[in-house]
């Protein structure tokens, strides 16, 4: 077993060192000069041999210039394979059929000619170009030396232009295998940024929104409650310190999370819907003990999951943001049912935005993301009479978002 192996290690090695050596820029030319010397010794051993010695030396220089020609036009084979094969291969025929005679070297170029053409040139020429061998070796003869010389290559001809034609289609099935892999591997990597940027969206809009909720409401419980005790007041001062430190972790590792995910657009799921805003707002009302109104225009419709479920986050995004800056300030939520889709305003009583909003806040980035997703758009500015104002617009059906 352990001799076997070393064969096959042996002949793969060789067979590495084959391909490197054909791969050579050279290696047409080198090949055409030795096999047009082989064929020279050939034609002058022939000629040597002649019954007649008056003929000798005719028919050297008959043989050398065959020869020659059907083997020299190997030298442009890799920069013209369709030329130089068809070259190689007429002299060839013209050798065997006209005049009788033909060297092993010349069969040697035909044999590389045929594999070249059928591995990188036409391949149907390659096919063609074997054929007349099949015609030579059945009239041929077949006891002479030419004879036999004929029926190799009627044989092994057709071999190597198909063995070429076999060799590039092997290849081009690797290449397309190599890339369909890639762009399987590409369509996972974006199915799973995709899934982080969902997951990154869903951490923020949901559970920062409830921190922030369990941090305002225990302040809220603290400077409210009349006649709490002093050990009371600490533990839910201690309560609210706890909510905004897990926030801050809880926006770094959003953080972390984003710079593996940029660019990438969240796949929207129907989860919340616009039938639940009157609960949001509720909710959002009890835990600030501010007056917070929910605005209405126009006959509610049915609208595309993604959308609504966009109009619920931003929506919670903006209370949340108008808790945190503007801490008992009034807000109004207007969703307005348009003809061409819907429309969202939501606008405090606050100190407005800041002069420079902070340009790696999840919150405002993550309403504009959603907004683009669902096809629509979001501006955030001044309110009129002041405050700040969040103004969405949303398609219908969320056509625009692919």
């Amino acid at each position: 077993m352990v001799s076997v192996g070393r064969v096959v290690d042996r002949l793969g090695s060789w067979a590495e060192r084959g391909r490197r050596i054909a791969a050579a820029p050279h290696a047409p030319a080198v090949a055409g000069t030795l096999l047009g010397l082989f064929a020279a010794a050939e034609s002058i051993a022939h000629a040597a041999s002649a019954p007649q010695a008056e003929d000798r030396g005719v028919t050297a220089l008959f043989s050398l210039a065959l020869g020659l020609a059907t083997t020299l036009p190997l030298a442009l084979l890799w920069a013209e394979p369709a030329a130089a094969g068809a070259a190689v291969s007429v002299a060839c025929v013209l050798s065997l059929a006209a005049f009788q005679t033909f060297t092993v070297s010349g069969a040697a170029a035909q044999l590389i000619a045929g594999y070249r053409l059928g591995r990188h040139g036409s391949q149907p020429l390659a096919v063609v170009l074997a054929a007349p061998y099949l015609v030579l070796a059945l009239a041929g003869h077949p006891g002479s030396e030419v004879g036999v010389l004929t029926v190799l290559l009627a044989a092994l001809a057709p071999a190597a232009a198909l063995a070429g034609v076999a060799q590039r289609a092997r290849g081009e099935a690797l290449e397309n295998r190599a890339a369909r892999q890639v762009i399987a591997d590409t369509l996972l990597e974006h199915t799973a940024r995709g899934e982080r940027a969902r997951i990154v969206r869903e951490l923020h809009d949901v559970v920062a929104h409830h921190l922030s909720m369990v941090a305002v409401q225990a302040e809220t419980a603290r400077l409210t409650t009349p006649g709490m005790p002093a050990d009371g007041a600490q533990r839910l001062s201690a309560i609210g310190d706890t909510a905004r430190t897990a926030l801050t972790e809880m926006r770094r590792l959003l953080g972390v999370l984003r710079e593996d995910t940029r660019g990438e657009v969240a796949d929207r799921q129907p989860q919340p819907d616009l039938r639940q805003l009157n609960d949001l707002v509720d909710a959002a009302r009890d835990a600030s003990g501010a007056g917070i109104r929910l605005i209405l225009r126009g006959p509610p419709v049915t609208l595309d999951p993604g959308v609504e479920l966009a109009a619920y986050r931003i929506v919670q995004e903006a209370l949340t943001n108008a808790r945190r800056h503007a801490p008992g300030a009034a807000v109004d939520v207007e969703v307005h049912y348009a003809d061409d889709g819907l429309r969202l305003r939501i606008r405090d009583n606050g100190p407005g935005p800041p002069d420079t909003l902070p340009a790696g806040g999840h919150g405002l980035r993550g309403m504009r993301e959603r907004a683009v997703a669902a096809g629509g758009e979001l501006h955030i500015g001044t309110a009129g009479g002041g405050g700040f104002l969040v103004a969405v617009r949303l398609p219908r059906d969320g056509e625009a978002a692919g």
